[in-house]
């Protein structure tokens, strides 16, 4: 195993990361930097007085601007070595004063698994850089998420904010905004498009250096955080493509100029993306305005000319002594700015011009938009709507245990703080080995929420709306109000602002009350009437600033928090008002109607894409549809469970009703007129909407012009599946015989076809991997489809081509379909296969195709280069033609093709591939018929529906019932079968095998049932194969160190049987017996009391008369019983059974105490479990799950029931091609140039999706680790802080990925020397850790190392030894007495033990770990001899020791002692260990690798003709590691190992 060796896998599947999330235009904050318009990575510069190209986050990532700071661009990092270009790094550091560079290790060999994208990889020297996520002991920051490739820099994905210095983000950051730069939101006219602010290409006639660049929109940064400095910003470059080496999966049509050969296997050719181009730079100077606000001091404001004016009113309404302002312009030399002008474009703004707040006469919208302002500010500490999951609020607790913002604030609180006592004693049940896990640590209790009561009430007056006499004097609206000291007051709103009334409660008086004060703000009129009001208000607001922005800015998609306090509910006109008035989704900012959900849908997919601005705008407009489109099809959905809105066919029975509420159409998932009756009734009914919106993502990703899905939510809710989709127009008015042009409307029997529609589904055909087919309709004329026959085609009265009804897009799984005289390979067989499952809609994931079709691939280039290199030997005999037979027949040939390629593999793939395409192009007798012949028996070996080129497709009709085939289509049909047979064979035998390997190797670490099912879908395996999947872990020769992925793979499987169970359960339970029926499910699930008692709601009150029953009650109106009967042993007995059923897999437990005696659960843990997937709330509070006395919930104890929501997630694919280019980048060693690309894909992001996103969040933990790496701890820990905030608002506190975001804060703490913090954030990752799975997971012992290596450095011995052992045993168990982990184990607590002078104990353990090193590495590895010398130092210490003591023994009190050398470990020696568990090593170097080192930097510099400037870099660099080799000799016991002597 090679120490400097580092795996270079990339991002391949950011697209697919978890969760992704919009923010509505009036709370997203015109906060985020502007997008650059850029089309292509940053090039590198061509002169060496180039300037960097601009800095798209002049706040965050100052990259360009400290020249200190990491290489420049055109430098090279070879094996991580920064060459700096003047003078050594510069930023807080441990220890010692010069640092060496850094490089991530790979402590395992881990390779890209099957149909991973990876990115060009590095080769010989360029391998040996940086890691970022060490597998094995590194922060396995998305590992867990099922990536195969070792360095899951895939799930790195990105995310920003482009924040003033720590200290100023309060009053910048206008995240509360009530006006939108958008007003007219996306059903406005094409003005209000225009002026969202897409960035904008330079016209040539702006010759002015300030000329024009992107304009602000509502994500772009707030004038206040622009800098002072001047940036410069690359312009795209004439016909600019994205980089080579972005891969396009042949699903890009609009950005390739042609088709690729094969499948989707054109590979990029390695090229620079900058060759031979040079940079275009424009001038974006910010200047300085004053604004001259009424009341208060004139103040400066730095903005940039790019901006709108509406820019700089949200900044005022956010900033601290301005907020409470809505109602006002903006005048310059008396003239009122247009909000929506960019600044540039506005004659006499200039450096100095003075802007003067002007108030204006209020209008009744104006009126609300103030006082739903004022209710959001006295709100803003508040964490109820969090709770309630109402807005896109959600929980963050981070500045609980940073106490605070990290930024300067930290900085202040670190002076000293060695000398400062730290409290290090985790709490009880932190500590290893505690049984107890409590609930309410998961949130615990913010300070800041303590309410400062401004005001009693605020609300609507009882005597709105004004009379019309009144209107005639300016009343506009009334408000009452009862104050903190209890004074009962009515206010008029009036065009002239607010003053106070003479009405009472039940008297009507509108003159006004003394003191007679008008004022324009209602706060400035509450100030005088209310001291305390005054004073809290104010207070109110600091604390409002002082938050991080991160904490505040809506997410685009709203996240349910499974558990809540006890919160009281407080009176709120405003939330009283949306909640019964027709506002369906903030339509009041549209005049007079609601949103056409199809037509904006559809109008932002036909917006151009042909450059990168426009693609830019088009992706953002797609995701703000989408997001509000989601927001409101959720908020539909309930309304009618609920019983709340009308159905549309009343008369029908409840199950076959349908619902149109907000232009959205609603339906349940039920199987109405029997349409589902061949495919397994309510059953396929069910999960036939899921499988549809599959089929609208995949039709949606590969986004083929002139073809239009619909907007598609579905959404579980009180055990309903409801579907929500945008209406088509037309379609409502004639029946759907006539409106279907294309497919079948009842499974195959009547069938039609459309040449339009065959032009537009071919053109999705290769990528979706269909294969173009005939089938018969029932007059046996044949018809061609280019999809399953299910998916119809319907022209809407817009002239759009619709396709709907998707969910037979991907081929049969036949492992769950049997079909009569068809028999499937041996693996299925032997696995027990084919399984007759529920219902017969059962498809192969998308992955799994790919996978299927990438192997495939493999295969036919092996093939084909054997028989190459047969022809090329001139061998007397050619191998005939191979025959399509059976996956043995092929299996047998693959092992031959990796013996016979040999040497010469390379060189005969690439002539294969070159062969194949010249054949491909059809190029004619110039091909060898011989070789044409190898291609040919190549194509029929794999299966493709090519002979003269590798094509594989699937027939997705194939064993479809009802749905029969041409005679003469009779051989494909065979051959399409087979495919099939294959493709099923192929997910027992790779794809599980596979993906248990990985957990082996621990590349895929699952922590919760959600990543774990991710990391089954990732690798195209369907959740039904959860029971195979277990099998395969019992069967594993590795069964110990996979106990943890049969742990959750078990509580997977009970909690998704008990959701099973529950979903029908809920479906007999009336609204009122809500709470009760949930209660008792949980009891029965969870508590060891033996016989619970329902309680019926009739408990509460009886009715005197009873109704009669109605024969049409709502969905979620059902008035039954019978759940109240069900008992603890009776629903085990249906759990063991459904396991059974539906997994194939036998539990055997009678009661929840059993299961989790049997395997090792937690009561918890499952708890969490079943209330994510059902939506469930709890009250947070500890729960007695093992009393015998009494159950463990009350009905009390049910807070809420929550939707679960299904949808598509938009992408940003620009940004994701920009961020696989800075990975690709930073793998080869340009970290600096990685760096610009990572923060220009950040900023691409931060363009479509707003502030907060999950990818967003990935790459901001990237850039924090790149940062550290490069030195700046300072910008490693605020990006770092970023991510956590980021992960816990979207994702949820406590899930993986948050927890990982912990860990890695951590770690730049301690570097910051914030030891406590750094403790705090470890302990509350651990809790975390403990709730969601338990203490027994491999990633608890590199957070337990993490922790015992902190106390070390502190000296709480005791404690560390406590953590370090527990670590010890994990990693012993997971990865084998043997392994390397399990020796730096033995070494951290031999460590511990020589501080604490017990050097016998300490040399037990160096000595395992040193026979460790010495079987897996040889007595000659600088690990071994490194041990050998440490273990001769403790043994000199024990016999000083020893000699000491005998000494006392002879000579009493007398005796001379020479005092131990026994020192406390220094921080730079614990940061260095820190780095070497987390994946990161700093390597000394010798003079010889200095020398190639020095050789290599002066050849690039040339190459890039500036060597004149990088010799005095490399002069410096290697005089800064020649003064480290003198400073420091020799390294210290446990330090990293050398380098490699040759680069």
């Amino acid at each position: 195993m090679s120490w400097a060796g580092v795996c270079a896998s990339c991002c391949w599947r950011l697209a697919e990361a978890v969760l992704s999330a919009p923010a509505r235009d009036e709370e997203r904050a015109p906060l985020l930097p502007k997008a650059s318009t850029m089309e292509r990575p940053l090039p590198v510069q061509s002169r060496p007085d180039a300037p960097c190209a601009r800095d798209p986050y002049p706040d965050i990532i100052p990259i360009n601007r400290a020249s200190s700071e990491g290489p420049r661009a055109g430098e090279r990092r070879v094996l991580g070595i920064e060459m700096p270009s003047s003078g050594s790094l510069q930023g807080p550091r441990v220890g010692s004063a010069t640092r060496p560079a850094a490089v991530l290790p790979a402590d395992l060999e881990l390779g890209t698994t099957r149909g991973e994208l990876a990115c060009a990889q590095a080769s010989g020297a360029e391998q040996g850089l940086v890691k970022l996520e060490a597998s094995s002991s590194g922060f396995k920051a998305g590992s867990w998420a099922g990536s195969a490739g070792g360095v899951d820099l895939a799930n790195e994905a990105p995310f920003t904010y482009s924040s003033r210095e720590a200290q100023d983000w309060g009053p910048t950051c206008e995240l509360e905004a009530q006006a939108s730069p958008w007003p007219g939101r996306w059903g406005a006219a094409e003005p209000d498009l225009a002026s969202a602010g897409s960035p904008r290409i330079p016209q040539e006639e702006h010759p002015n250096p300030k000329g024009p660049g992107p304009c602000g929109d509502e994500s772009s940064a707030s004038p206040e955080q622009k800098r002072e400095e001047t940036r410069q910003q690359p312009l795209p470059l004439p016909g600019g493509e994205l980089p080579a080496v972005m891969l396009l999966n042949g699903d890009c049509l609009d950005k390739k100029s042609e088709e690729p050969k094969e499948n989707g296997h054109e590979e990029a050719e390695p090229s620079d993306e900058a060759s031979g181009q040079e940079v275009i730079v424009i001038q974006d100077t910010g200047f300085t305005v004053k604004i001259l606000v009424p009341g208060i001091e004139p103040f400066s404001l730095q903005v940039s000319p790019q901006e709108m004016v509406q820019e700089i009113h949200q900044v005022l309404m956010d900033r601290e002594d301005t907020c409470h302002r809505t109602c006002f312009s903006l005048q310059l030399d008396g003239n009122v700015l247009d909000n929506f002008s960019e600044l540039r474009t506005i004659e006499g703004l200039e450096e100095g011009s003075v802007l003067r707040v002007v108030e204006e006469p209020y209008t009744v919208r104006e009126a609300r938009i103030h006082v739903r302002h004022i209710r959001d500010l006295l709100k803003s500490l508040d964490p109820s709507d969090a709770f309630n999951g109402v807005d896109c609020n959600s929980l963050s607790f981070l500045s609980v245990f940073t106490d605070g913002d990290l930024g300067d604030s930290g900085k202040r609180k670190k002076k000293g703080i060695e000398m400062e006592p730290i409290d290090c004693t985790p709490p009880e049940h932190i500590l290893p080995g505690s049984k107890d896990r409590p609930l309410c640590a998961l949130q615990p209790q913010n300070r800041d929420w303590k309410p400062l009561q401004c005001l009693k009430v605020l609300t609507m007056s009882g005597w709105n709306p004004p009379p019309g006499n009144r209107k005639m004097h300016g009343d506009l609206m009334y408000l009452f109000v009862i104050t903190a000291e209890d004074r009962h007051v009515s206010i008029t709103a009036s065009t002239r602002g607010f003053y106070l009334n003479q009405s009472t409660a039940y008297n009507f008086n509108p003159k006004p009350a003394s003191p007679r004060f008008l004022s324009h703000s209602l706060v400035e009129l509450l100030n005088q009437i209310s001291p305390t009001f005054k004073k809290h208000f104010s207070l109110l607001q600091k604390k409002r600033v002082q938050r991080h922005p991160f904490e505040r800015i809506a997410t685009p998609f709203q996240v349910y928090s499974w558990t809540a306090p006890q919160v009281e509910h407080a009176m709120d006109c405003v939330r009283a008002e949306d909640a019964y008035t027709s506002r369906l989704g903030y339509e009041e900012h549209i005049p007079g109607q609601t949103r056409d959900w199809n037509e904006e849908l559809q109008t932002t997919r036909e917006l151009p894409r042909k450059n990168l601005p426009e693609r830019l705008l088009r992706e953002r407009a797609i995701f703000k549809v989408h997001s509000d489109f989601t927001a409101a099809a959720t908020r539909g959905a309930m309304a009618v469970i609920d019983g709340n809105v009308m159905a549309i066919n009343p008369s029908e029975e409840t199950k076959m009703q349908m619902f149109i509420w907000n232009n959205i159409f609603f339906s349940l998932g039920f199987d109405v007129r029997d349409h589902y009756k061949d495919f397994g009734g309510d059953v396929a009914a069910y999960v036939a909407p899921t499988n549809d919106l599959n089929g609208v993502r995949t039709y949606n990703a590969v986004d083929v012009e002139g073809l239009y899905t619909l907007g598609t939510v579905v959404i579980d809710y009180r055990g309903y599946r409801v579907t929500a989709q945008s209406i088509i127009p037309g379609i409502l008015e004639r029946e759907q015989e006539q409106s279907v042009i294309y497919g079948s409307i009842d499974f195959g029997k009547t069938v039609v076809s459309h040449p339009r529609y065959l032009e537009l589904l071919e053109k999705t055909s290769r990528p979706l991997k269909i294969q173009r087919h005939r089938v018969l309709n029932d007059r046996d004329e044949e018809v061609e489809l280019c999809s399953s026959v299910e998916c119809k085609g319907i022209i809407g009265n817009d002239g759009r081509h619709y396709i709907l009804d998707l969910l037979r897009t991907f081929p049969p799984d036949l492992n769950f379909l049997p079909v009569a005289g068809e028999e499937l390979p041996e693996d299925c067989r032997r696995a027990g296969f084919p399984k007759s499952h529920r219902h017969k809609l059962c498809c192969l994931r998308q992955e799994l195709v790919d996978a299927f079709v990438e192997h495939r691939y493999l295969l036919f280039m092996k093939l084909a280069a054997i028989q190459l290199m047969q022809h090329k030997a001139n061998r007397a005999e050619s191998p005939g033609p191979l025959e399509n037979g059976t996956s043995e027949a092929r299996a047998s040939v693959t092992p031959e093709a990796a013996e016979a390629a040999g040497e010469e593999g390379a060189s005969g793939l690439a002539k294969v591939k070159e062969l194949a395409e010249t054949i491909a192009s059809d190029s004619g007798p110039a091909v060898d018929p011989k070789s044409r012949e190898v291609i040919q028996n190549a194509c029929k070996a794999v299966g493709s529906v090519s002979s003269t080129s590798f094509d594989i497709r699937f027939n997705p009709d194939i064993f479809s019932p009802g749905v029969r085939f041409p005679e003469s289509c009779q051989d494909e049909v065979r051959d399409q079968k087979q495919l099939l047979k294959d493709a099923a064979a192929f997910l027992l035998s790779c794809q599980i095998p596979g993906l248990v390997k990985d957990c082996t190797d621990h590349t895929v670490l699952p922590m919760d049932g959600a990543t774990l099912a991710e990391a089954m879908h990732q690798r195209g395996i369907n959740i039904r194969y959860l029971g195979k999947v277990l099998d395969f872990v019992l069967r594993s020769p590795a069964r110990p160190q996979l106990d943890h992925i049969y742990k959750i793979g078990i509580s997977e499987l009970i909690t998704r049987s008990a959701k099973h169970i529950f979903k029908t359960y809920l479906q007999g339970v009336e609204l009122s017996g809500l709470s009760a029926a949930i209660s008792h499910f949980l009891n029965c699930f969870l508590s060891s009391f033996p016989n619970p008692v329902a309680h019926l709601p009739a408990d509460e009150l009886v009715s005197k008369k009873k109704n009669k029953r109605r024969k049409n009650r709502p969905p979620g109106g059902a008035d039954n019983t019978a759940w109240a009967v069900m008992t603890p042993q009776e629903l085990w007995k249906d759990i063991c059974q459904e396991a059974k059923n539906y997994f194939d897999f036998g539990l055997e437990c009678e009661t929840v105490d059993q299961a989790v005696e049997t395997f090792g659960l937690q009561k918890i843990t499952l708890l969490r479990e079943i209330s994510l997937k059902t939506g469930i709330q709890i009250l947070l509070k500890e729960y007695s799950f093992d009393s015998r006395h009494k159950p463990a919930f009350t009905e009390e104890d049910v807070l809420n029931i929550f939707p679960v929501v299904k949808h598509v997630n938009p992408k940003a694919s620009d940004a994701f091609h920009f961020f696989q280019s800075g990975q690709a980048k930073v793998q080869q060693g340009f970290l600096k140039e990685g760096c610009e690309l990572i923060t220009e894909a950040l900023n691409l992001f931060n363009n479509v999706y707003g502030a907060m996103h999950v990818e967003i969040c990935a790459c901001l933990r990237l850039l924090a680790r790149l940062h550290y790496i490069m030195g700046d701890y300072a910008e490693a820990l605020s990006n770092q802080q970023k991510a956590v905030l980021m992960s816990e608002r979207v994702l949820g506190i406590e899930h993986p990925n948050t927890i990982q975001e912990y860990m890695h804060l951590a770690l730049y703490c301690f570097a910051s020397s914030q030891l406590s913090t750094a403790l705090s954030l470890l302990y509350r990752a651990r809790y975390l850790l403990l709730l969601v799975f338990g203490e027994d997971h491999p990633e608890m012992a590199l957070l337990d190392n993490n922790i015992g290596l902190v106390l070390h450095g502190v000296m709480e011995y005791e404690l560390a030894l406590r953590f370090l052992e527990n670590a010890l045993a994990i990693n012993a168990k997971y990865h084998g007495a043997k392994s390397l982990k399990v020796a730096l184990s033995h070494h951290l607590v031999a460590r511990v033990y020589e501080s604490k002078a017990e050097f016998r104990s300490a040399l037990q353990h160096e000595k395992e770990g040193y026979t460790i090193y010495k079987g897996q590495l040889g007595e000659n590895h600088e690990k071994t001899k490194e041990s050998s010398d440490y273990l001769k130092c403790l043994t000199q210490q024990a016999v000083a020791l020893q000699r000491t003591m005998n000494e006392i023994y002879r000579n009493g009190s007398s005796a001379n002692i020479v005092p131990l050398k026994v020192t406390a470990p220094s921080m730079a020696s614990v940061l260095e260990q820190l780095h070497i568990i987390n994946g990161i090593l700093f390597i000394p170097l010798s003079q010889k690798d200095l020398e190639n080192l020095k050789a290599e930097v002066v050849r690039r510099h040339q190459l890039q003709e500036t060597s004149k400037a990088s010799s005095g870099a490399a002069a410096a660099a290697a005089a800064a590691a020649e003064s480290r080799e003198e400073a420091e000799p020799g390294l210290k016991p446990g330090g990293a190992p050398p380098a490699p002597s040759s680069v």
